[in-house]
């Protein structure tokens, strides 16, 4: 690294804080050793948040100036203002800087302190993620939101109308600054969307902690469930354009934002986050047992072709996902996959 700052056309790298060019390399080399050397491409500039860390918390100076607002000293760039959302709760172990929505954000990882609450020995409850009801509980209750306005929805399909009608950026001396404007106000709008996701996972991840000691969710490959079908040239796909509504629907729900808000706010509450195969979970009948993808009628409505049992289709989805994950949880294996654990038999009285 110091050799290439004093390369001249690398000049520019003096400017940046040492600390976080090291973090960068150090980010390359995990991901050759993750996923191969070959393999490894780096992220598009236009497609990919800028964001870049500050490793070494000697070299971070935080302190609160009044109620709203702080300030943190950082290597190279000084005294910094930022608005003061929330108590840091422990000391600072390292800082990132990142930009979301053309506004600039700090966030801090801290140690709390907070090693393992006990458990709350409260009921357990399973948990469905779906399209229709972002998340269905074996209780009976569905939480869901609308994250995108009708107003906001309709400005959105403007902004794309106009983003496709723009100039493209073709090299680096040719820029089209309409098209620059249009991505910005595109992605102020998306930042908006985002936050709303992200608030009401972590509400609804908080609140099923609180009052659960165990949560049961399915395992879900979500990157694998919203893959594209468009094929290859060869082998092309089918139904490529219902899949990719599909894939928008999964992903506007936030299923991975809302499992990671929940595993993070079990750790301070004392329960247990349990992960289940969910295979047959949505076509298999809560009372009988029976396995069947007719009693599937409809996104709602879950109807058993063999006992008649009629349900929610999200509900009678979660009473089987907390089923498996209490039967994981009593043969004593947390792992996703089935076990050859058995509990042992209960032992006769003398």
């Amino acid at each position: 690294m110091a050799e290439a700052k004093k390369d001249p056309l690398c000049a520019w790298l003096a400017d940046a804080p040492s600390h976080t060019l090291q973090q960068t390399l150090r980010d390359l080399e995990r991901a050759c050793k993750r996923h191969g050397t070959w393999k490894v491409r780096w992220r598009s500039k236009a497609r990919t948040a800028p964001s870049f860390r500050f490793p070494d918390r000697h070299h971070i100076t935080v302190r609160r100036l009044n109620r709203r607002w702080g300030e943190v000293r950082l290597p190279k760039f000084g005294p910094v203002r930022l608005r003061w959302t929330r108590p840091l709760g422990g000391s600072v172990r390292y800082a990132t800087v990142s930009r979301s929505g053309g506004r600039w954000y700090i966030s801090f990882c801290v140690e709390d302190g907070v090693s393992e609450v006990a458990p709350n020995g409260k009921a357990p409850i399973g948990v469905d993620r779906g399209v229709a009801v972002a998340v269905a509980t074996s209780h009976g209750e569905a939480y869901d939101r609308e994250f995108v306005t009708c107003g906001e929805a309709v400005r959105l399909k403007r902004l794309q109308q106009r983003l496709s009608r723009s100039l493209r950026v073709h090299g680096h001396d040719r820029r089209s600054r309409r098209r620059d404007a249009v991505r910005a106000e595109f992605a102020r709008l998306n930042a908006g969307i985002r936050d709303r996701r992200a608030d009401f996972a972590a509400q609804s991840a908080v609140r099923l902690v609180r009052e659960h000691g165990l949560v049961a969710v399915e395992a879900l490959h979500i990157k694998n469930m919203t893959a594209s079908a468009k094929g290859t040239v060869e082998k092309p796909g089918r139904n490529v354009r219902q899949k990719a509504g599909l894939n928008r629907a999964i992903l506007a729900k936030g299923w991975g934002g809302f499992l990671l808000k929940l595993e993070h706010a079990a750790r301070y509450h004392g329960a247990e986050v349990v992960k289940v195969n969910p295979a047959y979970t949505s076509q298999t009948c809560h009372a009988c047992k029976r396995i069947a993808r007719e009693s599937r009628e409809s996104q709602v409505v879950f109807r058993c072709v063999a006992c008649g049992h009629q349900d929610n289709a999200d509900v009678n989805a979660a009473k089987n996902i907390l089923a498996a994950g209490l039967a994981v949880t009593g043969r004593g294996d947390l792992a996703v996959g089935r076990s050859v654990k058995r509990q042992p038999p209960e032992q006769a009285a003398a």
